[in-house]
């Protein structure tokens, strides 16, 4: 066991029970082809997530005393778990992942797991191999609806029915957690295969097939990319939701936030204690009865020992006095996990938000962004940095009318709505970029952003 000794040691049982492979997959006998296509997705699958992620842990080969154990087997899950180079998130790989719901237990092939900055939850998508094709024949019903050849309609049929039967619950209803279902069949012809119907409805409803094969793997490998680099809100947008859901999700994002001024200590331990906001009837402009909440912004010069936001509460009355002030009562205080901090911004009487901003916000200027484009680009780039510096176009708040840049490392993102584009400049290289292009393909500038860190 002595250093050097040990190592070698270590080498030679690794060397000497390599040979001895256990597991199913090894055994020596007959096996059936769909299983075998079973396992190649998956081990496939992992192939290619490892050429542009980080590759952080796997359970498929163990080594123990008796040898390297090889765990793929259809009886038992196995995973790989990766990591996205520049922002951290996890993407998890599992085969024969096994999912509970209240009526029956879904156990498709692949399921690939992909988290998200900022969420609490994965999205999920399910891989499922199916060696089967219907190969269109000339006056079938598949070739005179399809006419080249594709997946079977029940194998469609049975993505339909992982999407919708895997869900969780977590303090509340049921929710769907594949977002997502895909056959892979043994088909070659990739560009051919593109203009099939159950290619093109994965753009429309997130269910259909691709070609998987060890000569066709060009589409798999673009699709994959192309879910790991879209944002969380381009995923939500691109689910199917029951009916009445966008409406009220859109109404819980708009959820509009009142910021209110405190000055002093003795004002903050007032709103504190008796839990209101009070501010002049002459201060207000037009939208401030829309605000369902309101946050304390607490100035430096209130000397409470910190400066910024932190305390936000639901409104249940608002009542106006004789003398002019608008009373703004809340339910409760309810605290922010951090502080959001100025950064040598301020309000002068107070500003409007939404619910959404202010959960997500780490700094002051964060709250202004009105507009979707400025929205959309600030979500993109915290996914790459948290901290991300917002630059406005005025020191106060309410008086801004725009975000003039961001800043993140050595990168700077110049708006300039006026024209409806934005610019990433580094160094001497600039790239711009025109909204109607970030609103058509949102993943396809994430793509950009990241290469223009990595020069």
């Amino acid at each position: 066991m002595a250093p050097g000794y040990r190592d070698a040691f270590q080498i030679y049982l690794t060397v000497s029970k390599g040979l001895a492979l256990q597991g199913k997959i090894y055994q020596m006998s007959v096996k059936d082809v769909a299983e075998l296509y079973e396992c190649w997705t998956f081990l496939k699958l992992g192939q290619l997530l490892r050429r542009k992620y980080i590759h952080v842990s796997q359970d498929i080969v163990k080594v123990n005393r008796d040898g390297l154990f090889v765990r793929l087997d259809t009886n038992q899950s196995a995973k790989r778990v990766f990591k996205h180079p520049v922002t951290d998130e996890k993407i998890v790989l599992t085969y024969q992942m096994v999912e509970k719901n209240p009526t029956t237990t879904q156990k498709p092939d692949s399921v690939l797991s992909i988290e998200k900055k900022g969420k609490d939850y994965s999205f999920n998508y399910v891989f499922d191999a199916k060696y089967r094709i219907d190969f269109a024949v000339e006056d079938s019903f598949y070739g005179n609806r399809y006419q080249t050849p594709g997946p079977l309609e029940e194998d469609i049929n049975t993505m339909h029915r992982y999407r919708d039967s895997i869900v969780a619950r977590q303090e509340g209803p049921y929710e769907r957690t594949a977002f997502g279902a895909y056959v892979l069949f043994p088909w070659a012809d990739e560009s051919v295969y593109q203009e099939h119907y159950f290619y093109k409805s994965i753009d429309e409803v997130n269910i259909g097939g691709l070609p998987f094969l060890p000569s066709a793997t060009d589409l798999v490998e673009q699709f994959l990319e192309r879910l790991i680099e879209k944002s969380p809100e381009e995923i939500q947008e691109e689910g199917i939701l029951p009916r009445g859901t966008r409406e009220e999700w859109v109404s819980s994002l708009n959820e509009k936030v009142l910021l209110g001024v405190v000055s002093t200590e003795e004002q903050y331990r007032r709103c504190r204690q008796e839990t209101v906001y009070v501010l002049d009837s002459e201060q207000l402009k037009t939208g401030w009865q829309e605000a369902e909440y309101v946050a304390l912004y607490v100035s430096k010069e209130a000397g409470v020992g910190w400066n910024g936001v932190r305390n936000y509460g639901q409104v249940k009355d608002v009542t106006v006095g004789d003398d002019g002030e608008v009373r703004l009562t809340v339910e409760s205080w309810m605290n922010l996990p951090d502080v959001i901090k100025p950064v040598n911004y301020g309000i002068a009487g107070y500003a409007m938000t939404t619910l959404a901003q202010l959960k997500e916000a780490k700094e002051l200027p964060e709250l202004f962004m009105k507009s979707k484009d400025e929205l959309t680009v600030w979500r993109m780039l915290r996914r790459v940095s948290d901290r991300v510096k917002v630059e406005l176009n005025s020191e106060q708040l309410d008086k801004a009318s725009g975000v003039e840049r961001y800043r993140f490392k050595d990168v700077e993102v110049r708006m300039n709505g006026a024209e409806d584009r934005f610019e990433i400049v580094k160094g001497e290289v600039c790239l711009e970029i025109g909204y109607e292009e970030l609103k058509r393909k949102p993943s396809g500038v994430f793509r950009e952003v990241i290469e223009m860190m990595v020069r």
